[in-house]
Formats: C-alpha cells, sequence, structure tokens
C-alpha cells in the first residue's frame, strides 16, 4: 500500500510538470503566432487592360475551334506587322519634319506623344466611422506621386454615412485630387448617403 501511494504521488508530480511544459510551449506558440503590427502600407495595381486581354482569350478559346484560332492567330500577326511598318515610315517622316527642330523641342513633342491617358481607381467602402479615410488617404498620396494632370482618378464610393468629422476627412482626401487639377469621379453602384453624399459631391 505505502509502494502505491509513492507511486501515485509521483505520477501526479509528473502529470503536472508535463502540463507546465505544455503550457509554456502553447505559450511561446501563441505570442509567436501573433500577427506583428505593419505599420508599412502596401498598394495593389491591377491593370485593367491585361484583364481584358485575359478575359477574351479564354472567351475565344471556348468558341472557336483550332482552326478558327490559328486563323485569328495569322491575321493578328499580319495586322502587328502593318502596324510596326506603318509606325516606321511615320518615324522616318517625323525625322525629316524635326530636322529644324530644337533639341528642347525634339523632347517635349517626344513626351507629349508618350503621354497617355491613365486612370486609377480607388474602393470607399464607408462604414459609421469611415475607418476607409485613413487608407484612401494613404492610397491618394501613393497616386499622387505618380498622377499627370491628363489623367484621372476613378472612386468608387458606397457608404450610407455615419460621423460628420470622420466623412469631412474623407472628403478632404478628395479635395486633394482636385487641388492637383487632375479629374476626379465617383462611381456610386448602390448607395452614397450623408457623409457618402458629401464625398461624392466634390467629384467633377
Amino acid at each position: 500500500m505505502e509502494f502505491l501511494a509513492e507511486y501515485g504521488i509521483f505520477l501526479l508530480k509528473a502529470l503536472t510538470i508535463v502540463v507546465s511544459i505544455i503550457l509554456v510551449i502553447a505559450g511561446i506558440a501563441a505570442v509567436s503566432s501573433k500577427p506583428k503590427a505593419n505599420h508599412d502600407g502596401y498598394i495593389s495595381v491591377n491593370k485593367v487592360n491585361d484583364d481584358l486581354d485575359d478575359f477574351k482569350e479564354a472567351l475565344e478559346e471556348n468558341l472557336f475551334d483550332k482552326d478558327e484560332l490559328k486563323e485569328m492567330a495569322k491575321a493578328r500577326a499580319k495586322e502587328e506587322k502593318a502596324k510596326a511598318k506603318e509606325e516606321k515610315i511615320k518615324a522616318k517622316a517625323e525625322k525629316k519634319a524635326n530636322k529644324g527642330l530644337t533639341k528642347k523641342d525634339e523632347e517635349a513633342k517626344a513626351e507629349a506623344e508618350v503621354a497617355r491617358k491613365r486612370v486609377f481607381v480607388l474602393d470607399f467602402d464607408g462604414d459609421i466611422k469611415a475607418s476607409a479615410a485613413d487608407l484612401m488617404r494613404e492610397e491618394i498620396t501613393a497616386v499622387l506621386t505618380m498622377a499627370r494632370k491628363e489623367d484621372e482618378v476613378v472612386v468608387r464610393l458606397e457608404s450610407g454615412g455615419g460621423m460628420v468629422h470622420s466623412y469631412g476627412l474623407a472628403s478632404s482626401q478628395l479635395q486633394r485630387i482636385k487641388d492637383k487639377g487632375i479629374p476626379l469621379t465617383v462611381c456610386i453602384d448602390k448607395v452614397a448617403a450623408s457623409g457618402g453624399y458629401m464625398m461624392a459631391c466634390i467629384a467633377d
């Protein structure tokens, strides 16, 4: 009986030690797996033109047979070849026309030709506190480092409204785009009430 009692006490001590070790390991694992606060913002850029080309290719593959696809590929190649030839002729003609221009004039002309209108699309999904305003501020800051006056910013806005001061801050972020002379368009799919309406009113 004495042996059994001692053995029982030993088992309890061993179990206590094992449980303690498991708890310590679990605590360390929980702390290490906790997501660290990331103060470095990031921006995700999706080129809509590339997406549309992918959709078009996927549709073509499903709608046309192999022979039709081959014919289409040949026609595209022919078109691209003709376009390249046309651009070559155009470049030669411009070279002749630019003979009398100064280097500065040539650079200005080249810049004007390269400049293509770009559209920057931002999303704002508003809650009562306009929590997305901080993120939008960072996005607009990033866009304004690259946007030119010939570009455009489109904001897809959804909001039922909320706190006046929070939506006032969000509106002031949109005003920054207007202050730079960049056209601003706000698109509303479902609702932009109260503070959301105030934001929308800033757009062109």
